[in-house]
């Protein structure tokens, strides 16, 4: 047995147990004996995953279940193999849980052929579906589910106590999740998962990606700011709602005027 490193009480991050980067942030909760696991990151890491777990200690049998915060290959990827292996559950949203099944490929972003991506998405069944609201609990204490669509439509947040496992929402450097249109991105939604998410209880952010942080109001408004100005700009193509610019072209079009104009 090594000596558990909680990171809070009742939560391991696997990466800082291991003393290095496993892949995406591996949150451990647990109460007694029982315990989950919030994401599993790529395939090849599982075995390793697997064997830090039995050397804390913690019962391989007494897995309650593995959560997906959402399908992307980099947070899922895995989940076939570790099911079988800690003979558990899956649990997600609904949306998550057919892109899952299915084993799809270009929603999870295991497929990108124009940046020579390719990446096999092994097919797991979801016996959990889970929605904003429900509860999960882990022995003798209890999460709460979080919708927060925006990086994807699927994807959840997993508010504990005064703690936020956050996904992909936003990251301690004002970073957030990609927007991509192909991968059920939705900017009015991101703005609204985030405003909930600063106008909440929550303490600490503990996202799938980066350390985690105390939660900083004027960090997240800085974020909607810059969120709020790619509605109307051309960056991320129809993820934006308008393009105020083709307006305004339009109009010098008719008024017939010309640079310098």
């Amino acid at each position: 047995m090594i000596t558990r490193k909680p990171i809070f009480p009742n939560v391991i991050e696997l990466n800082v147990q291991a003393g290095h980067l496993i892949g995406c942030n591996l949150y451990l909760i647990y109460d007694k004996d029982e315990w989950l696991l919030i994401d599993i990151g790529y395939e090849e890491h599982v075995d390793e995953i697997v064997d830090l777990i039995r050397d804390l200690d913690f019962p391989l049998s007494k897995c309650k279940t593995l959560l997906a915060t959402h399908a992307d290959v980099d947070h899922c990827q895995g989940l076939a193999k570790a099911k079988q292996m800690l003979k558990t559950t899956v649990t997600a949203h609904p949306k998550a849980a057919d892109l899952l099944e299915s084993g799809d490929r270009l929603q999870t972003f295991a497929e990108i052929h124009a940046q020579g991506i390719s990446e096999p998405m092994p097919k797991v069944t979801v016996e959990h579906r889970v929605n904003d609201g429900d509860c999960i609990s882990i022995g003798g204490l209890e999460m709460t589910v979080w919708s927060t669509p925006g990086h994807a439509d699927s994807q959840l947040a997993f508010q504990f106590g005064n703690l936020l496992f956050s996904g992909d929402n936003i990251y301690r450097d004002e970073g957030v999740g990609a927007i991509d249109a192909h991968h059920g991105s939705d900017i009015p939604s991101f703005i609204k998962s985030l405003e909930r998410i600063r106008d909440s209880s929550v303490e600490w952010l503990l996202p799938s990606h980066g350390p985690y942080f105390r939660k900083d109001p004027a960090m997240i408004d800085r974020v909607l700011k810059r969120l709020n100005g790619y509605l109307h700009l051309s960056d991320f193509g129809t993820c934006a709602i308008d393009w105020p610019l083709m307006k305004q072209w339009e109009q010098e079009i008719a008024e017939g005027r010309y640079p310098g104009n």
